[in-house]
């Protein structure tokens, strides 16, 4: 299992497109053995520490493999919907992983 972490900087006013282009390639992660685990608009104010400016949203999705992974990048379908990414995203900062403990259903302070 691979998780991708994104967190992700839109440009100033183009929300909308950058919601559009979400609207079309979220659907396509579970053609990939993908699962679109967590979507996050985090607010300033919940902000503790960070060096970097908050991030219009953050992602989390996880992939059976490595190659679920790359099919999705490299759908066509998808392909075709990258002009809008282009217009409104100004940066990503993408995180890959793994579990490397398991997630259980019980409260933890971690």
């Amino acid at each position: 299992m691979i998780y991708i972490t994104q967190l992700i900087h839109v440009k100033e006013g183009k929300e909308d497109v950058f919601n559009e282009f979400e609207s079309l390639v979220i659907p396509l992660i579970a053609r990939h053995n993908g699962t679109f685990v967590l979507r996050l608009r985090p607010e300033a104010a919940g902000v503790v520490s960070s060096s970097i400016d908050v991030p219009y949203e953050i992602h989390l999705v996880k992939f059976d493999n490595e190659q679920g992974f790359e099919a999705f990048m490299n759908d066509g379908e998808r392909k075709k919907f990258i002009h809008l990414k282009e217009q409104s995203i100004r940066s990503v900062i993408l995180i890959k992983g793994q579990i490397v403990a398991p997630v259980t259903s019980r409260p933890s302070i971690l």
